[in-house]
């Protein structure tokens, strides 16, 4: 557990670098080679360590360990093995991980919804926020996710804004890691507060905490 910790850690500090040099939102980044520097290199490099594949510390530029964490993304993708950072290996990254200010908003989310939940429960919320992004059925970036209309209660009333913990950071971290306690689902509602008809309509697939979660 040591070594997740560090590397928590690590990520945690990276947010903090990040935010002067990555773009505020995730515009299609350029092609990318052994020998780019910008902060499009940042926001790769911040990916791929979310992900597991990049473990050097960010520094904006595109050398050796970039190169390799690159080819390890691509080899497990099914992509062409280049160790380059093109549209299709782009295209196919940003279907699996989140930028910066990404986890940001993830985070929050988790805390301001789920804040009273086991950490499991939080990783739960942040697997259905990711799970809708994933999904042909909801907006195709975690921004409109978040922000649907009526789609987070937390967003309704305000708790949205509320500073995380690290627990939430962690929570959303290892979601973006692929862990998903609620098998796929993509909603979840408190049985003793919720009203909708439609709500509870939905299949469900585990009860979490005081969430139940369906698809």
């Amino acid at each position: 557990m040591s070594w997740m910790k560090k590397t928590l850690t690590t990520l945690l500090a990276a947010m903090l670098a990040v935010a002067f040099v990555c773009p505020a939102e995730s515009f299609a980044a350029p092609l990318l080679k052994r020998g780019s520097e910008s902060g499009d290199v940042w926001d790769l490099q911040y990916r791929l360590q979310l992900l597991g594949y990049y473990t050097d510390r960010l520094d904006g530029s595109y050398g050796a360990n970039t190169v390799q964490a690159v080819k390890k993304f691509q080899k497990a993708y099914g992509l062409p093995v280049d160790g380059v950072a093109g549209t299709n290996t782009w295209r196919a990254l940003k279907k699996v991980s989140v930028n910066r200010n990404e986890m940001q908003m993830l985070a929050q989310l988790v805390y301001s919804e789920a804040r009273g939940e086991s950490f499991t429960g939080q990783v739960a919320v942040a697997a259905v926020a990711l799970n809708r992004l994933k999904s042909k059925d909801f907006p195709n970036t975690l921004k409109g996710v978040i922000f649907e209309p009526y789609a987070f209660t937390a967003v309704i009333d305000g708790q949205y804004w509320l500073s995380p913990n690290k627990t939430a950071y962690r929570a959303a971290w290892e979601a973006v890691r692929g862990s998903d306690p609620t098998n796929g689902a993509l909603y979840y509602f408190n049985p003793s507060t919720a009203t909708s008809k439609w709500i509870w309509s939905r299949p469900q697939v585990v009860k979490i905490g005081k969430h139940i979660f369906a698809k």
